[in-house]
Order: C-alpha cells, then structure tokens, then sequence
C-alpha cells in the first residue's frame, strides 16, 4: 500500500531531471487588453463606497464637461456676431453682449469645474483600486514558494510592487477620464464645425489630430526604449542600494564602503544617461506637436477669414471656430503626455502582473484540510516515506530518505555540510514539496492539510534567526498575536531571556533594530527560542538553535530545551554531536542518503561508522582544547 501511495506521488522524470517543479515563464509578454481587464477586475473588488454610482457619476461630469467645452465658443461666438450687427442700437446691443458674455464665461466655468468634480466623485474609488492592488500583489509574494525569493532582490521587488499600484491609478484617471471623454469632444467639435460653419472646417479638426496622434504615436514608440533602460537602470540602482544597506555590516567588516558606493553610483549612471536620451526625444516630440498644432490654428483662422470676406461667416464665427480648434487642443497636449505615461504604465503594470501570475511551487490543495491537534499532549508524528527532492543548484540532493519520528521522541540529524539536513528542515515546515515520496504529520500527508495548520504545529527555530525591526515584545509574539503578557514573559523566562530583558531601560519595549542587529547572535536565538516556545507547536525543530550562545548559557539552554521537549516531538539539526547524545534516535546523512540510524551509544559502538569517525574527531578537539587551557 505505501508503494502504491508514494508512485502516485512520483515527480515527472524530466522535472527530477531538472531537480525542480516548473514555474510559469516570468518573460511571457501580458498584453494591453489583458491588463485592461485586470484593471477593471481590481476596480470591481476594490470595495470603494458607493462603487457603481461613483462610476457612472464621474462619466457623467467628465462627458458634460466636454459638451460644456464645444459650447462655449458658440456662446461667445455669438456675442461677438451681436456686437457686430447691431453698431446704432447701443444700449441694446451692449445689453445683448453682456448677456452672450456672461453665458459664455459660465460655461466656461461650468467645463472646467466638472473634471474637478468628476475627480473628488472617482478619487475614492482609485485610491481603494490603488490599495487593493498593492495589497493583493504583496500577499502574493508573500505566498511565493522560497525558490521565488531566492532569486529576486528585495529593493527591486518592492520598487516594481510602487511602480505597478501607482500604474493602476493613473491608468484609470488617464484613460476613464482624459482619452474617452477627448474621443467624444474631437466628435462634438467636427459635428459642430461641419454642421454650423463647413464640413471643411469639421475635416480640418479631425486632419490636424489624426496627424497629431499618429506623430505622437509613432514618436512615444520610438521613446519607448529609453524609458524601459529608465525603468531598467531605476530598479538596478534600488536593488543594489537596498542591498548594501541591508548588509551594511558586511560591508563595513570588508571595508567595502567605497566599492558599494561606486558600484551605486555606476548604476546611477546608466539612469542618468538613459533619462537624458528620454528627455532630449521628449523635447523633439514637444517641438514637433507644438509646429503641427499651429499650423492647423493657421489654416483654421485663413479659411475662417476667407468665409466671413464672403459674408458666410460673421466675426464671432471666425472667432467660435477657431476657439473651438484651441480648446480641442487642450486636450490634445495632455494626449501626447498620456500616451507615453499609458505605455511607460502598462509597462509598470506588466512589470507586476508577472508577479502576480507566478504560481507558487507550495500551495494549498483544492480539497486541502485542517491538520487537527493531538488530543493529548503526546506531540505529532512525523514521518518521511522514500522522500527524494534536488535543489536545480547542486549536483545531489536528498535520496530515498525514510524514518518515522514518533509523538514525544527527539530525532537528531547529524552529517556535514551539504548532506541536505536543512532541505529535510524545509520538507518538514513544507516551504518545499518533495518531488519523490511524502512527509505525513500524523499521518496526514502534508500536501493534503492547509500550510497553515501545519505551520501553527510545527515551530522553526533556525540557526541565523530573523527579527523585525521592532520590539522585543512584539518579536516573540509574531509566533501568536493573542498571546497575554504572562505568557510572552513564560516563554521568555523559558528561553533565559527574561533576567537580559529586565536589565534593558525599556524592557520588553526595546527595539532590536534592522533583523535584530541591535542583539548579540545569542541573544537573537534566544529570543527565537522564546517565540517558538510561545507558539506551543506539536513539532518543535531547532537547527543548530543554540549554536551562537557562551557554553554556560548554552548548557542552560539545553536544560530548557529538554524541558520544552516534553509533550512535543523534536527534530534537532546539530554539528555539535555532544547536544544530541541524549536523543532517542540519531539520523546520519551523507550525501542526501540517511547513512546510518540509531541511539548514540549504538552509533558510536559501530567500529568504522560514520558518526563514531565525527565523535572521535570532535572529542579528541575537545581533550586537546582542555589540555592547553590546563
């Protein structure tokens, strides 16, 4: 039945050829209407108040607008028609102006007012877009396998997740707002132009813009390299400075200050020289659509005074068509600068969409369960069945590897380095799959319950322990928010951390700074001690938990240890074999392959064994250590 079991979970032979699942192709292009469709999905759950009629509300104000717009020339068009009739009336005439004027300059402000209107109904709605999509793409990288992390620069991440949520908003304001609504004013003032005056005039306004838009276009084409070697050069300075300054440490313990700045101001360098080419082609373009502009303003007015010395046209039409042709221009300016903002953001967007549509290598099943708790305080099983995984980066990796840590036991793994304990560790936490075999947690194969229940049973304390930049307190509670006061103090009185945190002015306050450098390497284990004693996992694993701390310190330690091992199964990663002589069963791996099993005296009763060869060793290091002290 297990063979059965473990062949239905066998990899694909060219996946364990390749030593890795495949992951969707990070270089596919997404295209514009894809995007597009994605935006409007973010729009729809985005939970902005009053959604539907925000929406259709900021429509109406934007198109009213442009209508608004075209009108107001006609307005003051004909005021200047009055005027010019009526010279012997005065009083009449002036009164009749005044009238057209007035009417003119409140449609005028009517045209300007409602954009603004429009944009305090719709903010509210992309700012909730805006939100929602950062904080979908972060939980997604969040939930990203660790090969995904492994392989991408934290600086760089962080500015393509900026870049592609600041995408989303202008692309709504942009395109809901400023190319529609300029699609239909190009129509209302052809209509206009042609209807009143002379198709002619209606022909022009279309000519001078189609031309207008297909320079524009062409141009922010060819503009287009240079924003993406910006966009490029931008992302490879962040992530360099990101990294020095994440590593400031090593970069001062090698001296390297001045090698890190070089190396930031090179990549500054490449920034500034694409970004001079990109403003040199930008002010060509504004040259340009500047020159075809005024010539269509030219040919409008010439033809404009031809018609009215026919006596076709009054001067008020002259006037009326040729405003009608600026305020279509208007938009026109922002067109150009909407066009290559559109294109540099749905290269922005594109940017974050790929990792959006990363599918993570761990994730949950469809018909995944919760992994219930023991019903007694006996611990978890842990078992793995033929488990067979290889990291694509290294030549072997772990090999047929069997053995059942039953509930309450301590299993040891000891080997050097590279012989894949902390692959076995990952396996264990699932934050990887194996690609041959499977690990079962009381029984219940780990791809078959939720990470999350498993993680809330099984509690890492890792040799290089993270902390935020935060609080004592609040580090050891990340492993449970709704831990008490009592509580974070037991686990840290359980850690021989509470007498150093009395000690400190501000106690459990103290902020341990960026990944807790603030704290000695001992001091930052403790405190990931602590917090995996406060999390109450069924499965504790400690990767060379203790390897950081003084020999007295350590030595109480692991009197703790022993304590908090009760009621619990304990996997413990170790080179120092001493620390794990009183596990009930000792794992020896070499090169992927569990070489050896057994308790300690067994393991090093074996004449020519593996583990007796690294006890001698590390035995006879101890005695000539304390020879030469004595």
């Amino acid at each position: 039945m297990r063979g059965e079991r473990s062949g239905r979970r066998r990899a694909d032979p060219a996946v364990k050829a390749l030593g890795a699942e495949p992951i969707n192709p990070e270089d596919k292009p997404i295209g514009a209407w894809t995007a597009l469709r994605d935006l409007a999905g973010v729009v729809g759950r985005s939970g902005a108040p009053q959604l539907h009629a925000r929406v259709a509300g900021a429509l109406g104000l934007t198109l009213a607008g442009k209508g608004l717009g075209v009108l107001a020339p006609l307005a003051l068009g004909a005021a200047v028609n009055r005027l010019a009739e009526g010279q012997s009336t005065g009083a009449t005439v002036g009164l009749s102006f005044m009238a057209l004027a007035i009417g003119w300059a409140l449609i005028r402000f009517l045209s300007s007012a409602t954009p603004q209107l429009s944009d305090v109904v719709f903010a509210p709605v992309r700012a909730a877009a805006q939100r929602k999509t950062a904080a979908e793409t972060f939980a997604h990288a969040l939930n990203l396998s660790l090969d995904f992390h492994q392989t991408k620069r934290s600086g760089a991440l962080s500015r393509t997740m900026d870049r592609g949520s600041r995408a989303v908003d202008f692309l709504l304001r942009i395109i809901a707002f400023n190319l529609g609504p300029t699609v239909v004013e190009l129509v209302l003032a052809a209509a206009v132009l042609g209807g009143l005056y002379d198709w002619r005039f209606g022909a022009l306004a279309i000519a001078v813009v189609a031309i207008y838009a297909v320079v524009t276009f062409g141009m922010a084409n060819w503009r287009l390299e240079h924003r993406r070697a910006m966009n490029a050069a931008d992302t490879e300075a962040a992530g360099l400075s990101v990294d020095a300054l994440l590593n400031y440490e090593t970069v001062k313990s090698f001296g390297a200050e001045r090698r890190a700045a070089e190396s930031y101001d090179r990549a500054l360098e490449t920034y500034v020289s694409a970004a001079l080419k990109a403003n040199g082609s930008l002010a060509a373009l504004n040259l340009i659509q500047a020159a075809i502009m005024n010539v269509g303003l030219g040919v409008m007015a010439v033809m404009a005074g031809f018609e009215a010395a026919a006596g076709r046209m009054g001067p008020g039409d002259v006037t009326a068509a040729v405003l009608i042709l600026i305020s279509l221009y208007q938009p026109l300016n922002i067109l150009g600068f909407a066009y290559r903002e559109i294109r540099q953001s749905f290269i922005d967007m594109e940017e974050m969409l790929k990792v959006t549509r990363q599918t993570p290598q761990v994730a949950d099943a469809a018909d995944a369960r919760h992994l219930p708790r023991p019903a007694d305080a006996r611990g978890a099983s842990l078992a793995f069945e033929g488990v067979g995984y290889r990291h694509d980066a290294r030549a072997n990796g772990l090999e047929d590897v069997d053995f059942t840590a039953a509930p309450g036991t301590t299993t040891a793994l000891v080997g050097p380095s590279g012989s894949g304990k902390s692959t076995i560790v990952k396996l264990a936490l699932r934050l990887l799959d194996p690609q041959v075999g499977r690990v079962l947690i009381d029984g219940q194969d780990a791809r078959e319950v939720t990470q999350e229940s498993l993680r809330r049973a099984v509690a890492l304390v890792p040799q290089d322990v993270a902390l935020f930049n935060d609080s004592i307190r609040a580090n050891i509670a990340f492993a449970r928010p709704d831990a008490d006061e009592a509580a974070i103090w037991e686990a840290a009185e359980a850690a021989e951390l509470a007498d150093f945190i009395r000690a400190l002015p501000n106690g459990m306050d103290t902020k341990v700074g960026e990944r807790g450098l603030k704290l000695s390497g001992g001091e930052r284990q403790r405190v990931g001690i602590a917090r995996a004693l406060l999390a109450d996992p069924c499965i504790l694993i400690l990767d060379e938990a203790t390897s950081a701390l003084d020999s007295r310190t350590e030595a109480a330690i692991q009197k703790t240890l022993r304590k908090a091992r009760a009621g619990r199964t304990t996997l413990v990663v170790a080179h120092r074999l001493s620390t794990v002589a009183d596990a009930d069963q000792i794992l020896v791996l070499k090169a992927g392959r569990v070489v050896e099993r057994g308790a300690h005296h067994e393991l090093v009763a074996r004449v020519g064994g593996e583990y007796a060869a690294l006890w001698r060793k590390q035995t006879r290091g101890a005695r000539t250590r304390t020879a030469g002290e004595a």
